[in-house]
């Protein structure tokens, strides 16, 4: 029983916390549709990620972005990735091993797995959850056990992980989500 009221007692503290902080910019119905899409994923810390070099075995393998976005890579040393492209990835990788390494090297790149998305608020179950490709706020909202009867489920808050600040955002079921995101739920006043 006490473990319980505790674990009430620090989502209380976690929800209030989050509803103190920076002011959200107001977005409404197309308009906050249009503002999330993005055309070209930008690599961040804690993406997991698989680099082939053909032809090295040796110099190809699994990596995890560390905190900074960068990765180490045998013979280069480190390469920075944070916000580029996965094109531009590969293009820093090759350009590396061409000065005095390999000759005409190709590089591929793909991303294994994203860095997480993180839910707070009126949902039963909030916390961190991994990313998969095409999700949306609705299946975020499944993933983290649904609303719970005290949301707001015609507003939502969105920080993304590069933003300052939320943005409030009409709730539709195409809105989508992006790895890194923080999606906050507020409550509905009756």
């Amino acid at each position: 029983m006490r473990l319980g009221i505790s674990i009430a007692l620090a989502t209380m503290l976690i929800v209030g916390a989050c509803q103190s902080s920076a002011p959200a910019r107001d977005v409404s119905g197309s308009d906050a549709i249009s503002q999330r899409v993005v055309g070209d994923y930008r690599l961040g810390a804690s993406d997991q990620i698989r680099i082939t070099v053909f032809g090295e075995p040796e110099l190809s393998g699994e990596y995890l972005l560390d905190g900074s976005g960068t990765v180490s890579l045998p013979l280069i040393g480190e390469v920075t990735a944070l916000d580029l492209t996965i094109r531009e990835f590969e293009a820093a990788i090759a350009d590396g091993y061409s000065n005095g390494y390999l000759r005409d090297p190709r590089v591929n790149a793909e991303v294994m797995n994203y860095r997480p998305f993180y839910i707070l608020g009126e949902v039963r179950t909030p916390g961190e959850y991994p990313y998969s490709s095409g999700l949306t706020v609705l299946n975020a909202v499944a993933t983290a056990g649904g609303f719970t009867y005290r949301a707001n489920d015609d507003v939502i808050l969105i920080r993304g992980a590069d933003d300052t600040q939320e943005t409030r955002v009409r709730l539709d079921p195409n809105t989508p989500i992006l790895p890194g995101d923080t999606i906050r739920v507020m409550e509905k006043f009756f």
